[in-house]
C-alpha cells in the first residue's frame, strides 16, 4: 500500500476507534442486551451519527454511512470480517495478519483490501469469537478451535506460537446443500458414476471419502447421504458439526475439547462407543483423524454396515496407510496384518476427491477394495478422471472414464435388490472447458 494511502487508512481507523470508544461510553449495556437486534441497530446508528457530528470531520453521506455500518459491525458483529461473512460466494476467510486478509472464491485464493487497525484489534475480534462459545484464548491456551453461530469452523492461533501476530482462519459453513444435479452440472462426476455410488449407498456398502484440505470431502459426503433410505436410523459424529443430512431419523454428536485444567474433554472415540449403544443403522464419522479409527472399523465389522467417513489422503492407497497409522494410535496392540484385514473387510469403496489447479473439484477415483496383498490393502480403480492438459484460460482438461474392471460389489447390489445398468461402465465424459 502506498505511504499516502497507509496514512489515510490509519486516520480512518483512528476516527472509527474514537467513535467506537465514545459509543461504548454512552451506551447502557444492560438496556442494550434487552433490545431486539433490528431496533438496536437503528438506535445505535442514530448515536453514531450524533458522535460524527460532534467530531466535525468533513464527510460525504456515503462515507458517513460506511463508518456507521463499520462501527455497528464492531459493536454487534465481528468488525472488518462482517462484510466477508455476509458474502455467500466466499468459502474460506484466511487472516494471516492484521493487514493481510485472503478469501477463497470458487476454489481460488485472493487478497482483499480488508484490514484491521493493528494486532490488538485483530486479537480483540478473535477473543470476541471465542467468548461467544464459552472459551478463552491467551498465552496459556494460544490455540482455539471454535464454531460461529452459522456453523462456520474457526481456528485461531496467537503469540507466542504465532510469530507475526494473531492468525485466524474461518471455513464457511455452506447453508446450501449441493444436490446431485448440481454436482453433475459442475462436472464433479458423471451420471454413471453418480448412479453407481447411489446404488452402493442404498445397498449399505461402507464408503470412505478421501481427499486433501478443501477438496470437497464433506460436500461429497452430504451429497451421498441423500441416498440413505429415509427409514434408517443414522448417528453422526464430528469434531465440528458440518454435515447436513436431509433424513428425519438423525442423531448428531459433536466432540468437546478439554477445559484449561485438561478436564471434561469428549473425543470421537468415546462418541463412537456411545453411538454403538444407540441402535444405529449407520454411523457417519465426519472425519476420521485419530484412535477412533479402531472403534469405527470394529463397528463396521460387527453389523453397522453402510457407514461412511472421510479422511485426509492423496490417493485411495494412501488413505489406508493413514487409517493404519490411526489404528496404531489406540491403546490396543494389534499386529499389522490384523489391522489390514480389518480395514479391507470393513471398507468396500474409496471415493477420492480433489481440488484441481483451476479451483474445480472432481471425483478423480472410485476404487474398490479387493483385500490384502503384499502387506498392504489392495484396491482397483473402477472410475477415474484422467487429466490431459490445461486450456489457455487455465482450465483443466481431461475425461472421466471407466477402467473396465468388473466391480465385485455388483454381487452385493444384486443380493440387496438394487439394480444398475451395466452401460454406465462404458461411459466416457470429456472435460474441455
Amino acid at each position: 500500500m502506498p505511504p499516502g494511502a497507509t496514512r489515510a487508512a490509519d486516520r480512518y481507523f483512528e476516527l472509527k476507534s474514537e467513535i467506537h470508544k465514545k459509543l461504548i461510553g454512552v451506551l447502557n449495556m444492560e438496556r442494550v442486551s434487552s433490545i431486539p437486534k433490528d431496533r438496536l441497530r437503528t438506535e445505535i446508528g442514530r448515536v453514531v451519527e450524533r458522535l460524527l457530528e460532534d467530531e466535525r470531520v468533513p464527510m460525504t453521506t456515503a462515507e458517513q454511512n460506511k463508518i456507521i455500518e463499520e462501527v455497528l459491525d464492531e459493536v454487534l458483529g465481528l468488525g472488518p470480517l462482517e462484510p466477508l461473512l455476509k458474502e455467500p460466494s466466499i468459502s474460506d476467510i484466511l487472516v494471516n495478519g492484521f493487514n493481510k486478509v485472503y478469501v477463497e472464491r470458487g476454489g481460488k485464493l485472493a487478497l482483499t483490501n480488508v484490514r484491521f487497525k493493528d494486532n490488538a484489534h485483530l486479537l480483540h475480534i478473535i477473543e470476541k469469537i471465542v467468548s461467544q462459545v464459552g472459551r478463552r484464548i491467551d498465552e496459556a491456551q494460544p490455540i482455539v478451535d471454535a464454531r460461529l453461530a452459522d456453523g462456520s469452523r474457526v481456528n485461531a492461533i496467537i503469540p507466542p506460537l504465532a510469530i507475526d501476530g494473531p492468525s485466524l482462519s474461518i471455513r464457511r459453513f455452506g447453508r446450501h446443500v449441493i444436490t446431485s444435479d448440481e454436482m453433475l452440472a459442475n462436472r464433479t462426476l458423471t451420471n454413471g458414476m453418480l448412479r453407481f455410488l447411489a446404488a452402493c449407498v442404498q445397498a449399505k456398502t461402507t464408503i470412505l471419502i478421501s481427499g486433501g484440505t478443501g477438496s470437497g470431502k464433506t460436500t461429497t459426503l452430504n451429497a451421498l447421504s441423500r441416498f440413505i433410505p429415509e427409514e434408517e436410523r443414522i448417528v453422526t459424529i464430528e469434531d465440528t458439526a458440518e454435515l447436513q443430512l436431509q433424513q428425519r431419523h438423525v442423531v448428531k454428536f459433536e466432540t468437546r475439547p478439554p477445559n484449561l485444567n485438561k478436564e471434561g474433554g469428549i473425543n470421537q472415540r468415546q462418541l463412537v462407543r456411545t453411538a454403538l449403544r444407540m441402535r444405529p443403522d449407520r454411523i457417519i464419522v465426519g472425519e476420521c483423524r485419530g484412535a477412533e479409527a479402531l472403534d469405527m472399523l470394529q463397528a463396521m465389522n460387527t453389523g453397522v454396515e453402510g457407514s461412511m467417513s472421510t479422511v485426509h489422503a492423496n490417493s485411495p492407497r494412501d488413505a489406508f496407510s493413514r487409517l493404519e497409522a490411526m489404528v496404531l494410535m489406540s491403546d490396543i496392540e494389534m499386529p499389522t496384518r490384523v489391522i489390514l484385514q480389518q480395514l479391507s473387510s470393513a471398507i468396500k469403496l474409496v471415493v477420492q476427491v480433489s481440488r484441481l489447479q483451476d479451483g474445480t473439484r472432481k471425483i478423480v477415483n472410485i476404487s474398490e477394495v479387493l483385500g490384502v496383498r503384499d502387506e498392504r490393502v489392495d484396491v482397483q480403480d473402477i472410475f477415474i478422471f484422467e487429466r490431459t492438459g490445461v486450456t489457455d484460460a487455465g482450465k483443466v482438461q481431461g475425461r472421466f472414464r471407466s477402467t473396465g474392471a468388473a466391480p465385485r460389489v455388483l454381487d452385493r447390489l444384486r443380493v440387496a435388490g438394487v439394480s444398475i445398468n451395466p452401460s454406465i461402465f462404458a461411459e466416457v465424459l470429456e472435460v474441455n472447458q
